[in-house]
């Protein structure tokens, strides 16, 4: 049973991306020719200096290891991912917010409590609650506030017909070409702008240094004259396509210390996706590392069998934290290359890093070669075994029958 915290699915937001490591898994599925219809297909990643400078051109094409990503309006993917679920018989319980944790280790249960005062005990509770989750105290037996990562994006989707796009000769460049990925990198800033559907809608994200502290919710309306006096010396395209947006929205980017762990004291109640680890939007991996997430605990589980759920569950951990951890100081590295570029400067070096060790990543094949050796040494040891880096899992993968 999954019980989602919204009422109804809403075309609310704008782009979110699955890489190719999340791809091969939802292909799997079945779900390759609805997410591919529903995503943008621009070939090419155009990166530019702050002054309209071509930087580099990077290639994307696809497949790419064998797998495609999916990048789309994240309200589109959301659907075909519910829908799915749906399919699979999986009753969705909508507007249940989880107000309460607990668990039952004598009874081998654990549980959660609703706002209406509902009460849900199973053998396993997965806490998929966000990063601002109410789960994680439970967990680590403390309060961890996320923090500001020191940056926020100001975000807004539209279409590009209906906001003067496809007239402005400084924007057109977005429609006339079919779908277009271009960047824009400079001191502490940099600006993603994409069109889809053949060119008809648009989505720019502007990310930029913001130390508020976040007391409430992390987003908020934004100001279209702030976000065009960051932009104010600029290549003139930049200005240009964000002043076409009718609205947007001013979303910090929170982050959290590397928690110690994910498992609760008992382990029936887990922390997962960015309950865990929240990533930056930089990294181009949030959704597919809680995809990977995901899949891999339900094959532990299943391999740990109903009598030994804890089991199933710390094996997981101990098969994801590096992993994940790689994945996250990913983002980080590329966010601090592209803003410290300076006009002029170009290269491969400041491409979107796709590496092997990420992108060619089968987690499935993965968590059952991992799982025997993992299992083993928490059981004989009552340890987690330390994890693997991302060249490592990758070699791992290659050397098991």
């Amino acid at each position: 049973m999954i019980l989602e915290k919204v009422h109804e699915l809403k075309h609310l937001g704008d782009m979110v991306g699955l890489s190719v490591n999340a791809g091969r898994i939802l292909a799997r599925w079945g779900l390759h020719e609805k997410l591919w219809a529903v995503s943008h297909s621009a070939s090419e990643l155009h990166i530019h200096d702050y002054l309209g400078g071509l930087v580099q051109v990077q290639k994307l094409s696809m497949p790419r290891f064998g797998a495609f990503a999916y990048n789309g309006h994240r309200a589109l993917l959301h659907e075909i991912l519910f829908e799915h679920a749906k399919s699979l018989g999986i009753e969705i319980r909508m507007g249940c917010h989880a107000v309460e944790y607990w668990e039952d280790e004598a009874n081998g249960k654990a549980g959660v409590k609703i706002q209406t005062g509902e009460t849900f005990d199973a053998d396993v509770i997965v806490a998929a609650d966000g990063v601002k989750s109410l789960a994680r105290e439970f967990v680590i037996g403390y309060r961890d506030n996320p923090k500001p990562s020191g940056y926020a994006i100001y975000r807004a989707w539209f279409e590009a017909e209906e906001h003067g796009i496809t007239t402005d000769p400084l924007t057109d460049f977005l429609t006339i070409r079919g779908d277009q990925l271009h960047a824009w990198i400079g001191k502490d800033v940099h600006i993603i702008v994409s069109s889809s559907r053949g060119g008809k809608t648009i989505c720019w994200l502007l990310t930029h240094k913001d130390n508020a502290a976040v007391d409430g919710d992390w987003w908020s309306p934004g100001k279209m004259e702030d976000v065009l006096d960051i932009v104010k010396d600029w290549d003139p395209r930049c200005a240009a396509v964000i002043s076409k947006a009718p609205s947007c929205i001013d979303w910090k980017l929170l982050v959290h210390d590397p928690l110690p762990t994910w498992v609760s004291k008992s382990g029936r109640v887990v922390l997962i996706g960015d309950a865990a680890h929240p990533f930056l939007p930089s990294s181009v991996q949030g959704a597919s590392q809680a995809i990977e997430d995901g899949l891999t605990l339900a094959i532990t589980l299943n391999l740990a069998g109903k009598d030994d759920v804890p089991l199933g569950t710390r094996t997981w951990e101990s098969i994801r934290y590096q992993r994940v951890r790689d994945a996250q100081l990913m983002g980080e590295t590329t966010r601090d290359k592209w803003h410290g570029v300076n006009a002029g400067d170009s290269g491969k070096s400041f491409e979107l890093p796709m590496p092997e060790w990420l992108m060619a990543f089968d987690a499935e094949a993965h968590a059952y070669a991992a799982y025997d050796g993992i299992a083993q040494s928490i059981v004989e040891d009552g340890y987690h075994q330390p994890s693997l880096s991302g060249e490592e899992l990758t070699e791992q993968v290659k050397e098991t029958p």
